[in-house]
């Protein structure tokens, strides 16, 4: 793997991890694709830092079990206006 993009991978672990984010909202501050992102922090984080890669995986199964409330809170906005 390339330098840049082990570099990128640790940012984006640690940006997730940092601020809770999701990878949506992470892909948005790197300015690369969510698919990017999504593959940078599920199979090439692990074989470079586990202990990142457990953190980061915790923070996404928790942005996955919010998922639904999230989009009820989207929907509930969208009719709202």
């Amino acid at each position: 793997m390339q330098d840049y993009i082990s570099e990128r991978v640790i940012e984006e672990g640690r940006y997730i991890i940092e601020t809770d984010s999701t990878v949506r909202a992470c892909a948005v501050h790197f300015s690369v694709s969510k698919s990017t992102v999504h593959k940078d922090v599920t199979e090439r984080l692990k074989p470079i830092d586990m202990e990142l890669f457990a953190q980061v995986r915790r923070v996404l199964d928790k942005n996955l079990s919010e998922r639904h409330i999230r989009g009820g809170i989207a929907t509930k906005n969208k009719y709202k206006k």
